[in-house]
């Protein structure tokens, strides 16, 4: 196998290669309608963008790259998903490829979140663009963190909320003083 085909080995390709093959059969039962060829295509295109963008990250060893990369795929991902939801909503299609489109989507997530974090940060130059990625800042951390903890998320929002609103609150007290 050459160097250019080594990431069609790679856990997360083989998970793109699935959520594809579970797309086209999607697709296949949609109900004909005259919707049908829009979501047909934005099904399928966004399936078929996940793998070509895996392979573009994989094939550019510049760390934004590949991160630029990894920002198309999660985008595709959404869209394609979006669309599947949406014939399941207009009935051209069943609930249960809803159900097993998230569910195949869960499965990827988890080995995209591992690829990303395999990429190699300091192999990488200025783009002018001024945009970083970086996956392990303390913010990320406290919502990965939170992130299957529903009680505790909602409880660390809120309370940020609140915070926000006394700054606000007394922002509103101080210019009130300044008029006296």
């Amino acid at each position: 196998m050459s160097r250019l085909d080594k990431y069609r080995k790679l856990p997360v390709f083989k998970k793109a290669e699935e959520i594809l093959e579970l797309a086209e059969v999607i697709v296949e039962a949609i109900k004909d309608s005259k919707e049908k060829e829009h979501f047909a295509n934005e099904i399928l295109s966004n399936a078929m963008l996940i793998g070509v963008k895996i392979a573009g990250a994989e094939g550019g060893g510049l760390y934004s790259l590949r991160m630029q990369n990894a920002v198309v795929v999660k985008i595709a991902v959404h869209d394609m998903l979006n669309a599947v939801i949406c014939t399941a909503m207009f009935d051209l299609n069943e609930e249960d490829y809803v159900d097993l489109m998230r569910d195949k989507v869960e499965e990827f997530r988890l080995e995209f979140v591992e690829w990303i974090r395999s990429f190699d940060k300091k192999h990488d130059i200025p783009d002018n663009w001024a945009i970083r990625f970086d996956t392990s800042t303390p913010e990320q951390e406290v919502l990965e963190e939170l992130m299957f903890d529903e009680e505790a998320f909602d409880d660390k929002f809120f309370e940020d909320l609140d915070d926000d609103e006394s700054d606000d609150d007394d922002d509103e007290n101080d210019d009130k003083k300044d008029e006296c």
